[in-house]
């Protein structure tokens, strides 16, 4: 049974950083792409970055282009998302997922709240 679950949310002041964890289990964690998602009220969820594989290709949304980094540890199944120079824009509920076909299983998330 596919489950992750993402920590490191935070209450965070404009220009600051933030490292987001996600830890999964129940599938083959090296043989997916890995995402990050952020969802905002009354908005649709968006991708905001993914990961590769073997994480040698990153892609990210042109509203964190060179702020936000992904990376993943496939020894230990987990995917992180390095958040610099955070902005008000930014807030949000966080989620991971692995992009496996047809799945749709999200995990309960991690607040990011930029303020200040």
């Amino acid at each position: 049974q596919v489950q992750v679950e993402e920590s490191g949310g935070a209450l965070v002041q404009p220009g600051e950083s933030l490292r987001l964890l996600c830890i999964a289990s129940g599938f083959t964690f090296g043989s997916y792409t890995m995402a990050w998602y952020r969802q905002v009220p009354n908005k649709e969820r968006e991708l905001v970055a993914s990961i590769s594989l073997g994480g040698g290709v990153a892609d990210y949304a042109d509203s964190v282009q060179g702020r936000f980094i992904i990376s993943r540890d496939n020894t230990r199944n987990m995917v992180f998302l390095q958040m610099n120079n955070l902005k008000s824009d930014d807030t949000g509920i966080y989620y991971c997922k692995p992009e496996i076909p047809f799945l749709d299983y999200w995990g309960p998330g991690t607040q990011v709240t930029v303020s200040s």
